[in-house]
């Protein structure tokens, strides 16, 4: 089971990469904020008040073991794999609250 989600997650990250540069958001740095279609766990994960909205609606999520693995997707890429644990009702709460935080340069 793990090589398959390693595999999953793997193939996924691949095509994540390729499309990231086509999916440039064109937002001034004063407007810009996270989303969880946009920005990668890993950005969400180094941003402590990020990372405290991500914990508020998925708790433990960034905590697991194989996270780091899934470091440059995002949280709507990786909810294929775990779609009893990352609701469509949960991503909209988290983007809601995110908008209200400014990126970290």
């Amino acid at each position: 089971m793990r090589t398959l989600i390693l595999a999953a997650v793997t193939l996924t990250a691949t095509f994540h990469l390729g499309s990231a540069a086509a999916q440039t958001p064109s937002k001034t740095a004063s407007s810009a904020h996270y989303s969880t279609a946009m920005t990668d766990i890993g950005t969400l994960i180094d941003d402590p008040a990020a990372h405290a909205v991500v914990d508020k609606y998925l708790p433990g999520l960034l905590a697991g073991d194989q996270i780091n693995m899934a470091r440059t997707m995002t949280l709507v890429a990786i909810q294929p794999f775990a779609p009893d644990r990352i609701s469509d009702k949960a991503l909209a709460d988290i983007d809601a609250e995110l908008a209200k935080l400014p990126m970290k340069q």
